[in-house]
């Protein structure tokens, strides 16, 4: 049996963005606990120029609704880049999943060689599906995962590697 394009996108995708939700409330009840008001925690950031953990769960979510999308052929949903606070964030993890579970099976397998055009304020970039998927859209999910998991463990929230990796079984 191979793996199809859907297997290497979707099930990844959605597996990070459940652990991502997951991270969220880890970091809520650690908030709770320490009793530090949670809209503090969305403002973090590791380092002065690095995007704060609410940048780091937009765009992880912005990059798995793209990825869906585009590999679908369908329009890419808007999200507002409002959210301030856990329950905001989750609630966009949530439309998100929502979303690209919308996305069939077929739509993504029959996007291996379709060109994928991203266009950036400085760049253009040109991908097959299949390359698309593989050279950018995972490690930049994975980049913004790690980011946010980063932030957290530095401020102390109880987190660990089975906590990234989620419920791999």
């Amino acid at each position: 049996m191979s793996l199809s394009l859907y297997d290497v996108s979707i099930a990844p995708l959605t597996l990070g963005l459940t652990n991502l939700s997951a991270l969220l409330d880890k970091a809520a009840a650690h908030a709770e606990a320490k009793k530090v008001d949670p809209k503090v925690f969305a403002d973090l950031r590791l380092i002065a120029d690095m995007f704060p953990l609410k940048r780091q769960v937009q765009i992880t979510c912005d990059t798995a609704k793209g990825a869906a999308a585009r590999l679908g052929g369908v329009e890419i949903p808007k999200h507002e880049d409002t959210e301030s606070n856990f329950a905001e964030l989750k609630d966009r993890i949530a439309k998100t999943l929502a979303f690209i579970a919308t996305v069939k099976a077929d739509q993504i397998n029959a996007s291996g060689a379709r060109e994928i055009v991203l266009k950036f304020p400085n760049s253009t970039l040109t991908f097959s599906g299949r390359d698309y998927v593989t050279k950018f859209v995972l490690p930049n999910f994975y980049f913004h995962i790690m980011a946010t998991y980063a932030i957290l463990r530095s401020n102390g929230v109880d987190v660990g590697k089975n906590d990234f990796l989620g419920a791999i079984q």
